[in-house]
């Protein structure tokens, strides 16, 4: 029996010069993963789907995912132009990748998100992604620097999108974030608003609220902090 190729390419249309280029996937029948941490990093046995979200332009330069716009306006190209375009030098990032050349990739998609002035929740995602990719290697204070920055764009989102359908899950990360910084009170807070809220049925994140307040509370006791300091839920 033939083993399963994990990668396979899909053609993308460049939203910022229009160029059809080739960027590869993880077929999905082989993304399983080993293992997942609570603010949703997940680990994998074989080829990593997360090395593989951010789709490169050759021709350009321009870095995106799947939630960004398909095309650009005007003043947006300009802008990317000006700060990145205008330097690239052809590079092709279609083929298998390791973890650096996916750490660029986001880093490339960071710059090209912050100079269009994408979404927040954009922008947020790939400062998560990159602390994930820092989590992989263990480099602790890399990420650490990375969970802080995604935390505080996560906090715009939740306070210019209002009450949408994913607010459990946002505010479940933003409390985790905080708990994974050591910003306990505020890890606390987030958590109990997520509790508290009579609006928000889902029960997934209402229990993961819990066991991650109580998980801190064993934190801060292995820190020698009282755990008493704290609000209860």
């Amino acid at each position: 029996m033939t083993e399963l190729v994990p990668l396979y390419s899909i053609n993308v249309i460049c939203s910022n010069c229009e160029h059809e280029f080739s960027t590869s996937r993880v077929r999905p029948s082989l993304k399983r993963a080993i293992r997942r941490d609570a603010d949703f990093c997940s680990y994998y046995k074989d080829e990593n789907p997360d090395y593989y979200v951010v789709r490169v332009c050759p021709k350009c330069g321009f870095a995106s995912t799947e939630n960004s716009a398909d095309k650009l306006a005007d003043w947006q190209r300009k802008a990317f132009n000006e700060q990145v375009g205008s330097r690239w030098k052809n590079r092709d990032f279609g083929g298998k990748r390791n973890w650096e050349t996916a750490l660029e990739t986001y880093k490339l998609a960071l710059i090209c998100a912050q100079c269009i002035q994408d979404k927040e929740r954009i922008i947020a995602s790939h400062l998560h992604h990159i602390a994930w990719m820092y989590r992989y290697k263990g480099e602790t204070a890399l990420e650490q620097r990375f969970l802080r920055y995604s935390l505080d764009e996560y906090i715009k989102v939740f306070e210019n999108d209002g009450m949408g359908g994913n607010d459990a899950r946002l505010m479940f990360l933003i409390g985790e974030l905080n708990r994974r910084i050591g910003e306990y009170l505020n890890a606390v807070k987030w958590f109990s608003r997520l509790i508290n809220d009579q609006r928000i049925m889902d029960a997934a994140m209402i229990r993961a609220a819990r066991e991650q307040w109580t998980l801190l509370r064993e934190q801060m006791r292995g820190e020698n902090v009282d755990p008493d300091s704290i609000p209860n839920l």
